[in-house]
This record gives structure tokens, C-alpha cells and sequence, in this order.
């Protein structure tokens, strides 16, 4: 059990993404995450009143079965794989994100002042939810797929609009981090 607690080594994570990518490219398969919102909304009978939605639906349930393993493993990969809360981050990483109000920082996985139940008795932090949630699906349908999608598929794909969905995704990355995070917080 210990083996299954301790870090695993970055490049046994790449190898088995390498072997997934091609083990889909072998059946002719096209993995890609935010897809599943469009076959679970088609599911439900939006293409009755969006042509969008309107497709044959059965030919990608085989990706919503990543979706459940995604929900499943993430379950027990939280509850009964990880042994404490704290995240490994640099003490000056710490230190500049306690500055811009996130004092759970290097404590708690995810920044409970972003993630708590708190969060949905704030103005700005509800506001942050929706505006921040709106753009990350807009941006996905536009971009025609999701920052996995593109970084994972795409590029296993050789696809060049992946390529520049992936340089767009740091771009953005860089402007959100380094001038619009601090004027937010």
C-alpha cells in the first residue's frame, strides 16, 4: 500500500497517457473530455430544439465511460490514496499567494477561499464562479475542445489548430497569472 501513497515518478504518467493516446488512434477513437457535455445534453434531447446537439449520440458513449472513470478514480484517489491535504509548493509561492489573501495556501489542496462553502455567500466569490465558468465553457466549444483535448489528443493527432489552441492556453495562462490574478485578488 505504500507504494500506491508514495509519489510516482512524472514519466510513468507520460507513458501511460502515450500508451492510452495510442491504443485510441489503433480503434479510431478521439478522446477529448468536453465533448461529453455536447453527447450527455444530446442524451437529453437538446437536439430537438438545438441543431448542435443533434448527432448520433450512441457512437461516443464509449467516452463517458472516461468520464466515470475520471469521477470514480478522483473519489478514491482523494479519500483513500492521499495521505494528507497539503500540497508540495515553494515556500515563495506560499508567501506570494498568503499576500494576495489565499491563507490556506500550502495547507488544503485547493484554496478553500476559492473552493470552500464560503464562497457562495460572496459577492465576488459567486461572481468569480459564473464568470469564471462561463468563459471556461465558451472557451472550450470555441476552441473546439478542452486545454486536455487539445494538449493531449490534438497533439498525439500531429493537428496544427491543436497546436495553436495549446500556445493560445499558455498565452492566456501567463496573462491571468502574471496581470489580471493580482488586480482580482
Amino acid at each position: 500500500m505504500s507504494f500506491l501513497l508514495e509519489p510516482w515518478p512524472w514519466y510513468f504518467s507520460g507513458f501511460m497517457i502515450a500508451f492510452v493516446m495510442f491504443l485510441l488512434l489503433m480503434v479510431d477513437k478521439r478522446f477529448g473530455m468536453s465533448s461529453n457535455l455536447r453527447t450527455l445534453c444530446s442524451m437529453a434531447g437538446a437536439g430537438k430544439r438545438t441543431p448542435f446537439f443533434n448527432f448520433d449520440w450512441k457512437s461516443q458513449r464509449w467516452n463517458l465511460v472516461v468520464v466515470i472513470g475520471a469521477i470514480i478514480g478522483g473519489f478514491i484517489a482523494s479519500e483513500f490514496l492521499t495521505p494528507n491535504d497539503a500540497v508540495a509548493i515553494s515556500e515563495q509561492t506560499i508567501t506570494d499567494l498568503q499576500a494576495l489573501g489565499f491563507e490556506s495556501a500550502g495547507t488544503a489542496y485547493m484554496p478553500t477561499e476559492l473552493f470552500g462553502k464560503d464562497v457562495f455567500s460572496s459577492g465576488k466569490g459567486l461572481l468569480i464562479l459564473i464568470i469564471g465558468g462561463f468563459l471556461v465553457g465558451f472557451g472550450a466549444r470555441y476552441a473546439g475542445g478542452c486545454t486536455s483535448g487539445h494538449a493531449i489528443s490534438g497533439l498525439s493527432n500531429l493537428q496544427l489548430p491543436s497546436l495553436i489552441a495549446v500556445i493560445g492556453f499558455f498565452l492566456g495562462g501567463l496573462v491571468m497569472v502574471h496581470l489580471l490574478f493580482p488586480l482580482i485578488f
